[in-house]
């Protein structure tokens, strides 16, 4: 799910429109944008392997966890929430401030700007575990050397691919809305507020250099690497492992134990089932925390016609094994919303 670093493009022209669309864009990647990927991979990735030694040297202060936290909620739930739900799927509907935080809020994750990122999500979900697919982990094949091969592919290797998805052919309603382009073209601003704002903060918290390399090592770097590798895991695990409760026509599963660090994006067999649905835990005991903050910004007049479950349509898809398990959050009524009782 993560993306490269993107080459601005302007509106497509409706003349222009009428003509099929490459799904590759004509130009590819740049080896500065592989490079900027590569940093942004491997050095959140150093911090990971450094924590240790690190944390036994310098300890682990009380702010520098809450200070991560915070960003990774803020940064997952932009990512979860607002690049996959609302804006590649269109689960829900946003008014303009809550549109404009949630791609904020997913561009400090650090995962490429929002245009690139819906273009290639979108794009997997056309082709999914199939030719085209970006991120497959069945691309090479299905014995054990093919698959370990193509899990590594589809966790981190295809960042790294040349190829472009085309912005045009897949987002052209995300490149006509001049508030949401902006965000996406001034992503190395995100970036910088990403890396350098919770070093900022732990410098002012605890008046020391000290608090500011601790933050930046721990809320920073560790952070992002965290949240990147629970990203990537939507792509590599999630359509390897898991339970499958939805019949769909490629991999994507479900795991359990992936649900609260994703928010809710790891119920990926229903997801695939119903791509628009806002909720993606739909059974019994399934917590999907980005479920839950679209049902409370809907009952703030925040968020509308917002894509819940649907007893009716969701009932013939789902396997034998999950026909006996009753919809954790479904209700007499046709379209339903979380309850009170569901987790969040």
């Amino acid at each position: 799910m993560t993306a490269t670093p993107e080459t601005v493009i302007a509106p497509p022209d409706p003349v222009a429109r009428r003509a099929p669309l490459p799904e590759i864009a004509p130009e590819p990647s740049r080896p500065l944008d592989r490079f900027l990927v590569a940093l942004f991979v491997i050095v959140p990735l150093l911090a990971v392997a450094a924590a240790i030694p690190v944390a036994w040297g310098w300890g682990l202060g009380w702010h520098d966890v809450l200070i991560g936290l915070v960003f990774y909620v803020i940064s997952g739930m932009g990512i979860s929430m607002g690049f996959h739900r609302h804006f590649t799927h269109s689960s829900f509907k946003a008014n303009k401030p809550l549109r404009v935080a949630l791609a904020i809020a997913g561009s400090i994750a650090i995962e490429g700007p929002l245009l690139v990122w819906v273009a290639d999500h979108r794009r997997h979900h056309k082709y999914s575990d199939k030719e085209g697919d970006p991120h497959s982990p069945w691309r090479f094949g299905n014995d054990w050397k093919a698959l370990t091969k193509g899990f590594m592919w589809a966790h981190m290797g295809w960042m790294f691919n040349p190829n472009r998805t085309s912005q045009q052919k897949f987002c052209p309603d995300l490149l006509a809305d001049p508030p949401i382009r902006r965000v996406s073209r001034t992503f190395p601003l995100w970036v910088a507020v990403s890396l350098l704002g919770p070093a900022l903060i732990g410098g002012l918290w605890s008046m020391s250099i000290y608090g500011a390399l601790t933050a930046f090592f721990w809320a920073s770097l560790v952070r992002v690497a965290l949240l990147h590798h629970v990203t990537w895991s939507i792509n590599s695990v999630c359509h390897t492992f898991g339970n499958e409760d939805f019949e769909v026509r490629d991999k994507s599963r479900n795991v359990a134990w992936l649900a609260i660090p994703s928010f809710g994006e790891s119920w990926h067999n229903l997801h695939h089932s119903d791509p628009t649905c806002a909720r993606h835990g739909a059974l019994k005991g399934q917590v999907d925390i980005s479920a839950r903050a679209i049902w409370w910004a809907e009952k703030l007049g925040w968020a509308w016609d917002v894509r819940w479950p649907d007893e009716e349509r969701l009932a013939p898809r789902r396997t034998g094994a999950a026909r006996n398990r009753q919809l954790g959050s479904m209700t007499k009524r046709r379209s339903v919303k979380p309850d009170d009782r569901m987790a969040a």
